[in-house]
Order: structure tokens, then sequence, then C-alpha cells
């Protein structure tokens, strides 16, 4: 049974940091781009992050770019979304998807994802 869980969504305040995690179960990731997309009610969910997990290579949208890192842990079949400097624009549902390499980037396919999250709410708000 494959299965994407995320974890680690909540309320924090403006400028606060947020880690979530993917852990896969069902398969293993080796062949596996992993991606953060986030998305805002009536819109389209926008890519934001996703690591190669054969290299570890990576990929930020700009809205994101240098303030989130994502990191892998092989072994644990676990991705990581670190989120610093947060803002109220950051405020959405984020989902983790896995899709078989290789994978489009600039801007990331959600068609190209296979395996789906259920999705964790991030809200920023003093």
């Amino acid at each position: 049974h494959v299965q994407l869980v995320e974890s680690g969504g909540g309320l924090v305040q403006p400028g606060g940091s947020l880690r979530l995690s993917c852990a896969a179960s069902g398969f293993t990731l080796d062949y596996y781009a992993l991606a953060w997309f986030r998305q805002v009610p009536g819109k389209e969910p926008e890519g934001i992050s996703c690591i190669s997990m054969s290299d570890g290579n990576t990929f930020y949208a700009d809205s994101v770019a240098g303030r989130f890192t994502t990191s892998r842990d092989n072994a644990k079949n676990t991705v990581y979304l670190q989120m610093n400097s947060l803002t109220p624009e950051d405020t959405a549902v984020y989902y983790c998807a896995a899709g078989r390499t290789p994978v489009t980037i600039a801007p990331m396919t959600k068609n190209e994802y296979q395996y789906w999250g259920q999705g964790t709410q991030v809200t920023v708000s003093s």
C-alpha cells in the first residue's frame, strides 16, 4: 500500500519557522523526485520545491527560494521542508508528492507526480 504522510503543519507567527515532514511507505523513493506543492482555496496547486532522491539535487520556486530548504533521508524514506521567514502569503495546504524521475522543473508539473499525501495546513498569522 503506497502512502505519503505529511506532518508538521500548524499556526506560526510571521517571521517564524516550521518544518514539514513527508514519510513514504509501500515503496522506495530511490528513483523518484519528491516535491512540495501548496494550494490556497480557488487556486491551482503551486509547485514550490522538489528534490531528487537519487542525487539530492533540489529546485525551488522563486516564491520560496532563500527561505525554504528541502532535504532527504533515504534511510527513513522521508523528505523534509524547512520553512523560515514565513509570511502570511505562505498560508496554504502543503502537499508532498512523488514522481518517477525525470520530472519537469521551472515550472513543476503536478501531473507528473503519481503519489500524493493528504496535505497539512500551514497558517501564518499574528
